[in-house]
């Protein structure tokens, strides 16, 4: 073999390496199909009624308590039947490329003018921190779907784009987002982050711990409420850590309400710490989540050990699209 033809042949796989490396940085996704994309059962334990009078509907799916007393409840002088399910409401991006839309089907938007691109790197050779963009879908399934009928339980809402990361200047920034999370200064030291991994365990047994606030199980740390990691173990921790976040910080910002528990009967109010057992959340992109002992989605901080494994796709699934499923207690037929 020449000289001539070994430089031919360096430049050629030169090209092709450039060109996977670009490539992996294109925008991935795909719109998920509502009927066989999400998992339904996820929407149980459904319940009618309280204490003695319960019906619970659960296909062994997990669920948290419910108000207790009388399965009457009342919202002014309108009497109705306590029910609680867990509500598809909102859809989330997590890409690496900004603005890219993987829920809307991979769309590239371009609105002129650049944002911070994702990264990962090696701290002193040892731990490895990432950087991602977010979105938050306002998508609630069954009013879309049409599913259930003539209900005011359901979160009465159109489809839309609701919060992009890219636009808000605290998703890049640790210090200024201290300004939503000044608390974080308080858990930073070595026994605060001892103390999640009992979230680890709480969450990967059941639901998360809302006395550790800061934690966000076995993803890491609730904080900063942004896209910087300190701790990357792969795509799919690091994606579940940023749907965890996020909700946090919507509920931080005031742009999501809870729904659960006796506050919840009449409508919805506002939870300025986000309550972790609320919360469950299942994959649709790049790999719809299917069942794993009956079950395909899980609180927020479980373990992805089991359940992401192989979820994270060289090249054409590094970015991630999740629904959300969120905690409802409904006075129904009081409104």
């Amino acid at each position: 073999m020449n000289y001539v033809t070994r430089i031919k042949l360096i430049f050629i796989g030169l090209v092709f390496c450039c060109q996977n490396a670009f490539a992996s940085m294109e925008c991935q996704g795909k719109f998920p199909n509502l009927i066989t994309d999400i998992c339904w059962s996820c929407a149980f334990p459904i319940k009618f009624g309280s204490g003695a009078l319960t019906m619970p509907i659960s296909l062994d799916q997990e669920g948290t308590p419910d108000p207790g007393g009388s399965p009457v409840c009342l919202c002014g002088v309108n009497l109705g039947l306590k029910i609680s399910f867990w509500e598809p409401v909102r859809h989330v991006d997590v890409v690496r490329k900004p603005f890219c839309m993987s829920a809307l089907g991979g769309i590239d938007m371009n609105p002129g003018f650049n944002a911070p691109h994702s990264a990962r790197e090696k701290k002193d050779n040892q731990k490895e921190s990432s950087f991602y963009q977010a979105h938050w879908y306002i998508d609630p399934v069954f009013v879309v779907l049409e599913a259930v009928l003539d209900s005011a339980c359901l979160e009465q809402n159109v489809f839309d784009v609701a919060y992009m990361t890219e636009l808000d200047p605290l998703w890049n920034d640790d210090e200024m987002t201290s300004i939503l999370n000044p608390d974080s200064f308080l858990f930073g030291n070595i026994i605060s982050k001892v103390a999640c991994a009992g979230d680890c365990v709480a969450s990967s047994t059941g639901f998360g711990l809302n006395s550790l606030f800061w934690c966000a199980g076995c993803q890491g740390s609730m904080y900063p409420l942004n896209g910087h990691i300190d701790t990357h173990i792969g795509g799919v921790q690091a994606s579940s850590l940023i749907v965890s976040r996020l909700i946090a910080k919507m509920h931080r910002e005031g742009l999501m309400w809870a729904a659960s528990g006796d506050s919840g009967m009449c409508g919805y109010y506002p939870q300025v710490l986000m309550d972790k057992t609320n919360y469950k959340y299942q994959m649709l992109f790049p790999t719809p989540q299917g069942k794993i002992g009956g079950k395909c989605c899980q609180p927020l901080g479980r373990t992805t050990i089991v359940w992401g494994a192989g979820k994270e796709i060289p090249g054409a699934g590094e970015d991630f699209s999740y629904m959300v499923f969120r905690k409802r207690n409904c006075c129904q037929g009081a409104f």
